[in-house]
C-alpha cells in the first residue's frame, strides 16, 4: 500500500488544488488501462468468431483448418501459443516500447480468440452470449469495488493468488482423474478467486499511478493493468460459463 500512502502524502503536502489535479489524471489512466482492455477482448471475440467460421463449413462439418487446429498436433501450438506470450510480454514489459508492448498485447488477444474459437463447438451461440453480458456485468461491479472501496484489498490479494495456484494444480490433476464433483469445485472456487482478483487488480492498478511518471513508464503500466484485467475477464467468463453455457 505504499502507494496508497504515496498519494494521501502528496495531497496533504500540496492541499486541494493538488487532489483534484491527480484524481483528474488518475480518472484519465484507469480510463486508458480499461479502454485498452476493451479493445482486448473486442479482438478476441473478433478473432474466436472468425476462426470458428473458417473452421466449420456450411455444411456443419469441420474444414481442414477446422480438423488442424481443434485436432491435429497443432492445437498444442493453438493452447499453449497465448501463455508463452503472456509470459514473455510480463517479463520483457520494462525493456518494451509501449508501441512494441501494445502490439504485443494485441497479438496475444488475438491469439487468445484463435484458442477460445473452440467454445462454439461445446456451447450454443445463445449461451455465449448471455454468459458474456452477465460476466460483464459482474465484472463492472467488481471492479468498480476494487476502486472505490477503502478498505485494503492486499491481505485478500495474497489468499487470492495462493489459491489460484490450488486451481491450477487441481485443474491439472483432473485432467487424469476426470473427476465431474472436482470439475465442480473447480469451477465454483475459479468464479469466486477470479471475482475477488478483480477487486484485487483494479484496487493495485489504481494504486500504481502515480503523476510523476513520465509517458513511457505510464503506457507501460497502462497496458500490464488492462492485460490483468483482460485476464481476470477471460478467466471469469470461462468459469461462468461451465455454468451458465447451454451444451451443443
Amino acid at each position: 500500500m505504499s502507494e496508497l500512502r504515496n498519494y494521501q502524502s502528496r495531497v496533504g503536502q500540496n492541499g486541494a488544488q493538488s487532489a483534484a489535479m491527480i484524481d483528474e489524471g488518475l480518472r484519465a489512466y484507469m480510463l486508458k488501462v480499461y479502454n485498452l482492455m476493451a479493445l482486448g477482448l473486442a479482438i478476441t471475440g473478433i478473432a474466436a468468431f472468425v476462426t470458428f467460421q473458417m473452421a466449420v463449413g456450411s455444411d456443419g462439418q469441420l474444414t481442414a483448418f477446422g480438423q488442424a487446429i481443434y485436432f491435429s498436433a497443432l492445437k498444442w501450438v493453438v493452447i499453449f501459443a497465448p501463455v508463452a506470450l503472456v509470459f514473455f510480454m510480463s517479463f520483457r514489459i520494462n525493456s518494451m516500447s509501449v508501441p512494441a508492448a501494445q502490439t504485443t498485447f494485441w497479438v496475444y488477444a488475438a491469439l487468445m480468440g484463435l484458442s477460445l474459437s473452440s467454445i462454439f463447438l461445446v456451447y450454443t451461440g445463445s449461451s455465449i452470449v448471455q454468459t458474456f453480458f452477465v460476466t460483464a456485468a459482474s465484472f463492472g461491479a467488481l471492479s468498480l469495488y476494487g476502486y472505490t472501496t477503502k478498505r485494503d484489498l492486499s491481505a485478500m490479494g495474497s489468499f487470492l493468488i495462493m489459491g489460484l495456484f490450488g486451481l491450477i494444480i487441481a485443474s491439472l490433476v483432473n485432467i487424469f482423474l476426470a473427476s465431474s464433483a472436482l470439475e465442480f469445485a473447480i469451477s465454483v472456487i475459479g468464479v469466486l478467486i477470479f471475482a475477488g482478483l478483480t477487486a484485487y487488480d483494479t484496487q493495485s492498478i489504481k494504486e500504481s499511478y502515480y503523476e510523476a511518471d513520465g509517458a513511457e513508464m505510464a503506457g507501460r503500466k497502462a497496458i500490464m493493468g488492462a492485460l490483468q484485467l483482460y485476464l481476470d475477464f477471460i478467466n471469469l467468463f470461462l468459469f461462468l460459463l461451465r455454468f451458465l453455457g447451454n451444451r451443443e
